[in-house]
């Protein structure tokens, strides 16, 4: 069996000409969207994810303020960032790059920003808009992954979805997002982890898995059952090198599944950005 691929690029590119227009129309009445960014140290990759999304700002015709503080910066200072980006007419949303240096606790930063700029949809507020179903900013990894399968037209509505992993950033909250009704989601979602023992008694019976564990590799053809769709969240970094959940010998049993490189990164971004447009949106309303 050769599996089908899902690709983001093509997602990504799709949800950016959505959101031309609502931009326009932002820019035509006076508001220029805004998406602040605050990096603390000197990390380089941490340096390159945001001037990755500066630039796409810029390329959008977001603007695009910045507070780069250095390596030896107190909590006091990272707070002071966000209190500035708060009161910041001109910025609608913010981004507080993670990881910080180990002397930043990074909750404490996070439960300092407003949650209606909070564009990761991380802080507690938003977790708990995500979980009644109400307005908010909606975590951009887990939003990529729905908007994939349904720009890709993979049945979720009334299927089994697996997703292998539980953490605040993508299992838990895709768990909400695809449990909700609507015709892109309405899934039966079962979350399943390393503390599972049998968890791939699960992923077997799953029409849709969703790797989502940070564990290079975890998830193996013998877990899957022929033609399930896989979507590979989960990765983990060595260095430079990317180190996927997802074994590339998957893509041998799997009817389709996203590629090692390109899958749901893609997403990712655009479905931040379009989290941003509607922290704008709501701001002029």
């Amino acid at each position: 069996m050769t599996a089908r691929m899902l690709p983001g690029k093509p997602v990504a590119e799709a949800v950016f000409a959505q959101i031309a227009p609502r931009i326009d129309a932002l820019v035509a009445a006076g508001h220029r969207p805004g998406l602040g960014t605050i990096l603390v140290g000197d990390d380089s990759a941490s340096a390159g994810y945001i001037r990755m999304k500066m630039d796409k700002a810029t390329e959008l015709g977001f603007t695009s303020p910045h507070i780069h503080l250095p390596q030896d910066a107190s909590q006091a200072d990272v707070l002071a960032a966000v209190r500035e980006m708060n009161d910041a007419d001109d910025v609608d949303s913010v981004l507080i790059q993670h990881p910080t240096p180990p002397q930043i606790d990074f909750d404490a930063a996070l439960l300092a920003l407003d949650p209606d700029k909070d564009v990761d949809a991380l802080h507690p507020v938003n977790m708990g808009r995500l979980a009644l179903g109400m307005p908010g900013p909606v975590p951009a990894t887990p939003a990529g992954i729905e908007t994939l399968l349904a720009h890709y037209e993979i049945p979720v509505a009334g299927r089994e979805v697996c997703i292998l992993g539980r953490g605040t950033t993508l299992g838990r909250p895709l768990a909400l997002l695809l449990s909700q009704k609507r015709p892109t989601a309405n899934a039966a979602v079962t979350v399943v982890h390393t503390g599972v023992p049998d968890w791939p008694e699960y992923t077997r019976r799953a029409d849709v898995v969703i790797a989502a564990a940070g564990v290079p590799g975890i998830l193996q053809p013998e877990h899957l059952t022929p033609g399930v769709t896989v979507i590979g969240g989960g990765v983990r970094y060595e260095g430079r090198k990317l180190l996927p959940d997802v074994d590339e010998s998957c893509e041998e049993v799997a009817g389709a599944i996203t590629p090692r490189i390109g899958g749901v990164g893609p997403t990712t971004i655009a479905m931040l950005f379009r989290s941003a447009v509607e922290a704008a949106e709501r701001a002029v309303a």
